[in-house]
């Protein structure tokens, strides 16, 4: 985010508290941010709220109306502006926006602008089922430089349960780094992505099992950067918090625990697949037996019989058609090149991601990363440390430009 420029208006709703939440995280990491308040914005939070968690002056329609630029206001923020966020975007807003109408600072900006913007609506749940409503929701995003986030379901602040609830600030995060590496373009439409995450478990009993430091964090990047990209996503994953899964609107969640259940549920979603990503850290050994009660402590065996689970990416290529493109992980100490080039090519791998986890920022659990890109073909790109989130739109880059490779979608 160091030195990204993002545009935030601000419209007029109870949801405006949770735009704090993502300014203030901007301007933490580094990025330049403006905001933008409606009149009816300045109801629910002050310009003084927003400029001192912006480090800069809030605009308002009292700026928009006076002549204190050497250039117009709404140029030259509409210019300024690499990604656009509104939020909350209410039903008034919209309309306007739906008609290409400008009667304030915020929608004049938009026209003025030619970056992509993100919609995060908010409102009443019978506000938002009107048919006006939708209609102008459709209308919006039949503009491809309109990018949608929610709105989701739950309790809203007139205590109806239902949706209309704006998006939480880690998935407008998620979203606004997504569109400022893509710049809006949607190059992953019409593919099937099928993405495999987090650490399986091979139970001995009900409440002991082998298993591996997995989170699943960098398998929902994956996830989302496909999703971002206009995508159509499956993920299967293993046990994880549930929260990491909330940014995922619109992909097919499987859940599974143990590696047989992974390899069942990832054979039956392949044949749809275009791209597959084997993110998961799949448990290699699974006890040899299993007590269906838990065993008391003195019953616990002092050697352990282990049998090895299926090789689940190897059967998957054993099933590779040409339209079809594998990317295998290799979590790696020390040495990280050598296995993983031993993995790509004796499992027939289209490309393999060599990650250490033996690195401070990087690996199980860390919500950075680092890695080293290859292909079959010899090439080799290093990514320095970064967000799990750019490692994953750095991986799709890498892999739309392999050779001889229908991932190539620059037609």
């Amino acid at each position: 985010m160091q030195g990204k420029r993002v545009l935030v208006g601000i419209g007029g709703g109870i949801a405006a508290y949770k735009v704090c939440e993502v300014i203030s995280t901007l301007a933490k990491a580094g990025a330049e941010v403006r905001a933008i308040l409606t009149e009816s914005a300045q109801a629910f939070i002050t310009p003084l709220t927003i400029a001192t968690l912006s480090r800069h002056p809030a605009y308002t329609n009292q700026d928009f109306w006076q002549a204190s630029h050497h250039r117009p206001l709404h140029i030259e923020l509409g210019e300024w502006a690499e990604v656009f966020l509104i939020a909350p975007l209410t039903a008034n807003t919209l309309g306007k926006l739906a008609y290409g109408l400008a009667d304030n600072l915020l929608t004049n900006t938009v026209l003025a602008s030619a970056c992509p913007v993100l919609l995060a609506p908010a409102m009443n749940t019978e506000m938002w089922e009107q048919q006006s409503v939708q209609r102008n929701w459709q209308l919006v995003q039949s503009d491809r430089r309109y990018h949608a986030v929610g709105p989701g379901s739950g309790i809203l602040a007139c205590d109806r349960v239902g949706a209309g609830r704006m998006a939480e600030p880690p998935e407008l995060l998620a979203h606004l780094e997504s569109l400022l590496h893509t710049r809006g373009d949607r190059d992953l439409t019409g593919k099937h992505f099928l993405i495999s995450a987090g650490g399986t478990r091979e139970h001995l009993d009900p409440v002991r099992f082998i298993g591996n430091p997995s989170t699943g964090k960098m398998g929902i990047a994956l996830a989302q950067a496909a999703l971002h990209r206009g995508a159509t996503v499956t993920l299967v994953h293993a046990p994880m918090d549930t929260g990491l899964l909330t940014g995922l609107r619109g992909a097919r969640l499987i859940s599974v625990v143990s590696a047989a259940e992974m390899h069942r549920a990832l054979l039956e979603c392949f044949p749809d697949a275009d791209w597959t990503v084997m993110a998961a850290a799949v448990g290699d050994v699974s006890p040899a037996e299993y007590s269906a009660e838990k065993l008391p402590k003195r019953s616990l065996p002092t050697t352990l019989n282990l049998n090895f689970v299926p090789d689940i990416v190897a059967d998957l290529s054993s099933r590779k058609q040409p339209h079809q493109t594998i990317i295998g992980f290799a979590a790696q100490t020390g040495d990280i090149i050598t296995p993983a080039l031993d993995k790509l090519h004796r499992k027939k791998l289209d490309a393999i991601v060599a990650n250490p986890v033996d690195i401070s920022g990087s690996g199980f659990g860390s919500d950075q990363n680092q890695a080293v890109f290859l292909d079959s073909q010899g090439n080799q790109v290093v990514i320095a440390q970064c967000s799990k989130l750019q490692m994953a739109h750095h991986l799709f880059d890498f892999v739309k430009t392999l050779p001889l490779s229908d991932t190539d979608l620059s037609n």
